[in-house]
């Protein structure tokens, strides 16, 4: 099980966040996102696969069971190393040793601002196709001037989880986990990294709208500071924050915590079904994974064989199964009862119910609201802000 972020600690690589607006704007349509970045080359064909690929991802997506299959049709070994966080994957990717990331919203933008990834040949990638939810094309997380630059691989919510023993009710907003006359003062957890300011964003959002946030990964300064005094609010009636998954099933499965920000596997990985979890009425914050190339792939073959054999429906959802979110190919819900109960947990064809979820992107001095009048907080200053949070 992952971390997607590193815990509370100063990050590297940020510098590039610092990133200028091309004069033609923002675009948040089917196009995604208009900056200024590297002009990486895409490839136009491929041609003899090279015998194996080097794959940084995240613990549960790459495993012998499809791997060896996929050696076995392309003769491409597949060699796997597990990262923890973001960014830790940003700083892998920009070794040069590795041609493929399975990276989230969070690190994306990083990793195109550095000319660290490709743009993709999606004619390549025949699986992607109709069957790819609509929801995880086209993001502004990782298609930039009308380009594509991931591949899908799964999404998922950061919900509302609580226990029902003692929350008893079922909550229908987040004012339980931030207002400080919350009657679970003091059994609350948090998500300890720099991101979880959008999460302060999405509340403000529905509660004080004259701070005029649209979009919580677009915040200036005024809005980040508001952002950042919820959180410290927060912080005295938190019981404590985490990034290790294992660590917030303990605290819930401990009786530490009552309620606070998850993932829909780590309600079902702590086994109880006095667990239960809710999408609030705010809404909430997401993650999207999908497969990135390296710009300077040694082995770009073989790396697109892999996208393609990893998106197709039996691939796809077994890693989805695995890790334990929404698969990316829609059709691997048909494929039988089980799979159908899995993409019902996890609402995977739901986007009525992922409308409601702002996905992961790195926050960038171009306002990604479409507003030209400011400039908005970077990831820099996010990360420096959030060390202040719990001073």
């Amino acid at each position: 099980m992952r971390k997607k972020l590193i815990a509370g600690a100063a990050m590297t690589a940020v510098a590039v966040l610092a990133l200028t607006a091309c004069s033609s704007g923002t675009e948040e349509a089917a196009g995604g996102l208009t900056i200024d970045v590297p002009d990486v080359p895409m490839h136009s064909e491929l041609g003899d696969y090279e015998g194996e690929v080097n794959i940084i991802a995240w613990s549960g997506f790459v495993e012998p069971a499809w791997s060896d299959q996929f050696t076995e049709d392309t003769g491409c070994v597949v060699n796997r190393r597990v990262a923890g966080t973001s960014d830790e994957m940003v700083q892998l990717m920009r070794t040069g040793d590795y041609d493929l990331v399975s990276a989230s919203g969070d690190a994306s933008l990083r990793l195109i601002a550095g000319g660290d990834v490709a743009p993709l040949n999606l004619e390549l990638i025949p699986n992607f196709g109709d069957d790819i939810v609509e929801g995880m094309k086209g993001q502004i997380y990782d298609t930039i001037n009308g380009k594509s630059y991931g591949v899908p691989i799964g999404r998922g919510a950061n919900i509302l989880q609580y226990n029902s023993e003692v929350v008893t009710e079922e909550p229908t907003s987040w004012d339980v986990a931030w207002e400080t006359d919350s009657p679970y003062a003091g059994e609350i957890i948090g998500y300890d990294a720099p991101i979880y300011i959008a999460d302060a964003a999405v509340y403000l959002m529905a509660h004080e709208p004259d701070l005029g946030i649209t979009n919580p990964y677009a915040l200036d300064e005024d809005q980040l500071a508001a952002a950042v005094d919820l959180l410290k609010q927060q912080n005295g009636i938190v019981s404590e924050y985490w990034s290790d998954p294992s660590a917030q099933i303990t605290s819930f499965a401990g009786g530490t915590t009552s309620l606070g920000t998850s993932w829909e596997v780590l309600r079902k990985l702590t086994e109880d079904e006095k667990f239960k979890s809710v999408l609030p009425e705010e809404g909430s914050t997401g993650w999207s994974d999908a497969w990135m190339l390296a710009a300077e792939s040694a082995n770009p073959n073989c790396a697109y064989a892999w996208m393609d054999y990893t998106s197709s429906p039996e691939v796809n959802g077994a890693i989805a199964m695995n890790f334990g979110m929404a698969p990316a190919n829609a059709a691997f819900c048909e494929l039988s009862d089980e799979a159908q109960e899995h993409c019902d947990y996890y609402n995977a064809t739901d986007e009525e119910y992922f409308e409601k979820v702002w996905f992961w992107t790195t926050p960038l001095e171009q306002c990604i609201d479409g507003r030209t009048d400011v400039t908005c907080t970077n990831f820099q200053q996010w990360t420096d802000a959030w060390l202040t949070v719990k001073n």
